[in-house]
């Protein structure tokens, strides 16, 4: 499995966490598609030019956009009890859930898995509200896209990337 990137926004249309993953190239050439290598987040600003930090605001504008379309359209034509899950095209899929705070998910990864609403569930549940929610220094809100800024939330993520999800 190759994993593109991970984003979450709040309710208020922010995108407070935003984590790129970029395929390493194999050595050889063997037909088994290596581990993702992590990409800095938006949180920690270590070597990131404004011109890329421009481009990821954009990104996660056109993410959020998309999500936010492909949701009201599905809840048109389906009625309030259809959910939005996950849609693909020829170069990624995108997996969503959506939690009861209107908290959003987000995972872009290749064509070949099947949904990954429940590992979203528990990055949501196991990591979010362990790391984020339950630390009395965190924000409750995060005005101005203020991001997640909690180095153990990352470590959290980066191991439950690399352990829990499917290859």
């Amino acid at each position: 499995m190759v994993l593109y990137s991970f984003y979450i926004f709040d309710r208020h249309t922010e995108c407070i966490y935003s984590r790129r993953w970029t395929p390493m190239r194999p050595a050889s050439s063997s037909s088994k598609t290596p581990r993702p290598t992590s990409g800095s987040s938006i949180t920690s600003n270590g070597g990131v030019t404004a011109a890329q930090r421009s481009k990821h605001a954009d990104d996660e504008k056109l993410i959020f956009g998309l999500v936010f379309s492909l949701r009201n359209m599905v809840q048109k034509l389906g009625g309030q009890d259809d959910t939005f899950l996950s849609y693909r095209t020829g170069e990624y899929k995108l997996h969503y859930y959506e939690t009861a705070t209107r908290m959003k998910f987000v995972m872009l990864t290749d064509t070949k898995l099947n949904n990954l609403r429940p590992y979203l569930h528990q990055i949501w549940a196991n990591l979010y509200v362990e790391y984020v929610v339950k630390n009395p220094l965190a924000p409750v809100e995060h005005p101005g896209g203020i991001g997640v800024a909690n180095e153990l939330f990352e470590r959290a993520l980066e191991l439950f990337v690399t352990t829990v999800l499917p290859s």
